[in-house]
């Protein structure tokens, strides 16, 4: 079974994201239900690296009002990494206000950080619920999200 960190961290988000437990659970408990689901030892410490990760970059990003107006350019190593459909979704969901710039900055740190050389605007969009998700005070934003993962029917013309 070939698994990447993405479907790791999918999994334990579909799992926990409508769980109406309180506690969360430890990273041990987490390793255990994440091996009882059949993910292996390296994408398991991937994927609770990588939340880890996410929870310290929310600590160190703070901007200026100058930020919130500012265009957003890509080096080398992100043009690489996102192509251009990619860059424009964010930059789409940025105009559309459900990223922030600070929240742009978390997504594109934590899209470089699944280390995986083909992220296509599925996997953005996952990683934007959450980016969201884990974020106080952002229930309008993850819903208008959810509705753009979910929404099926936005490719068809009426």
């Amino acid at each position: 079974m070939k698994e990447n960190v993405l479907d790791v961290l999918m999994y334990l988000f579909e799992t926990y994201v409508d769980a109406e437990e309180d506690p969360e659970p430890d990273q041990n408990e987490l390793r255990v239900e994440l091996a009882r689901a059949g993910f292996g030892d390296l994408e398991i410490e991937r994927a609770l690296e990588w939340l880890d990760g996410l929870t310290d970059q929310q600590q160190c990003l703070n901007y200026g009002n100058q930020t919130a107006h500012g265009t957003r350019i890509y080096n080398e190593f992100e043009h690489e990494r996102l192509d251009a459909s990619c860059r424009g979704y964010i930059t789409y969901l940025e105009q559309i206000g459900i990223l922030s710039p600070p929240q742009r900055e978390i997504l594109v740190d934590r899209l470089l950080a699944l280390e995986t050389t083909d992220i296509d605007v599925e996997q953005i969009k996952w990683v934007v619920l959450m980016v969201l998700f884990s974020q106080p005070g952002q229930e309008l934003a993850y819903a208008r999200m959810e509705d753009l993962v979910f929404d099926d029917s936005s490719d068809l013309i009426h």
